[in-house]
């Protein structure tokens, strides 16, 4: 059995929900889709799909599996469109989104050099923080920021994305400087107010059971144990200040209010020009991902194709996150997802 086919079927079954519905789009029986499945599963010595009378639910294996899957296919899709299409030129009307405070200041900035190198493309961009809908709302590609759920979309990691807690050289030596998450409660901190995203709170990694603090009854001279034995803890930290606009937040911390907890793509230019200090550094949470999704097509368009390639190459590029933002583009106001 072909083991590209039964990477389409899992795919296929996995982003549809059912076998009946995959094997409907493929045009052929239920178990034939069910004997592909098998066959991958067999072939793999893994279990990537707990299937029921009544629905199919990836395992944890399966759903690490799918997202390789997906690129590895958009992968094969890409390298046949270029051969097919030869020496074509890339043309027609792509719409792109992102977030709004991302893409004010690392999508934004790229497209008119897209525009330059693709002049017979013509280019729509939205900046929104909710969630579009790509295929209902006929947008080609959208970037996005942090753990992706579980869609129908394809998915292509093209950066490492971090949170920081941050603040100027001026405020630690004024206030000092947090040696564990637990003592941000007596710092001001600059939070989100209540109506906006991180409900669960600024996010760290600390040694399984620890919480921030030293074990009660261990000395803080405690040998450190090994990353694999830490675990995240969400920490609820207070302040004189909150806002709901995340742009606000890390005016504010520029100004020397607080500390803040921004993302890298916010903040590293200012942090490698000494204008903000990262602290709690060795607590920070594992990083999360800066995406391009778009909608599974049998063809990608190459408009699509090289402008994901394009922003692929920028953002891979370590310098590229510590410039500064382009004065020409405004620091309007931005939503949860500035976050």
């Amino acid at each position: 059995m072909d083991k590209l086919k039964q990477l389409e079927s899992f795919v296929s079954v996995a982003t549809r929900g059912s076998l009946t519905a995959a094997a409907k789009a493929e045009g052929v029986a239920p178990a034939i889709m069910g004997r592909r499945l098998d066959a991958l599963e067999e072939r793999l010595g893994v279990k990537l799909l707990v299937r029921t009378t009544r629905r199919l639910t990836l395992t944890h294996e399966g759903s690490a599996f799918l997202e390789d899957c997906q690129r590895l296919l958009a992968d094969i899709a890409n390298a046949e469109a270029s051969v097919s299409a030869g020496g074509v030129k890339a043309s027609g009307h792509l719409r792109i989104t992102a977030p709004a405070g991302f893409g004010r200041r690392h999508v934004a900035p790229l497209v008119p050099e897209f525009r330059r190198l693709h002049q017979d493309v013509t280019v729509s961009l939205n900046l929104s923080d909710r969630v579009v809908d790509l295929a209902g709302e006929g947008y080609d590609c959208a970037v996005r920021v942090g753990d992706l759920p579980d869609s129908s979309l394809v998915s292509v990691r093209m950066a490492d994305n971090r949170r920081l807690c941050v603040a100027t050289p001026e405020y630690l030596e004024r206030h000092g400087t947090p040696q564990q998450p637990a003592d941000l409660a007596r710092f001001a901190c600059l939070t989100l107010s209540s109506d906006a995203s991180q409900v669960r709170g600024w996010a760290f990694r600390v040694p399984r059971g620890v919480h921030g603090r030293p074990q009660d009854g261990a000395p803080a001279e405690s040998p450190t144990p090994p990353k694999e034995q830490w675990e995240v803890i969400h920490f609820k930290p207070a302040g004189p200040l909150d806002c709901s606009d995340g742009q606000v937040l890390h005016d504010w911390c520029l100004q020397g209010h607080g500390i803040a907890w921004r993302s890298t793509w916010e903040v590293e230019s200012e942090i490698a020009a000494g204008r903000l200090v990262e602290v709690l550094a060795e607590f920070a949470a594992p990083p999360n991902g800066i995406y391009a999704v778009f909608p599974q097509r049998k063809h990608l368009p190459v408009r699509v194709r090289l402008w994901i390639e394009f922003l692929k190459q920028h953002f891979g590029q370590p310098g590229f996150w510590r410039s500064p933002a382009p004065s020409s583009v405004p620091t309007a106001n931005t939503a949860t997802s500035s976050e």
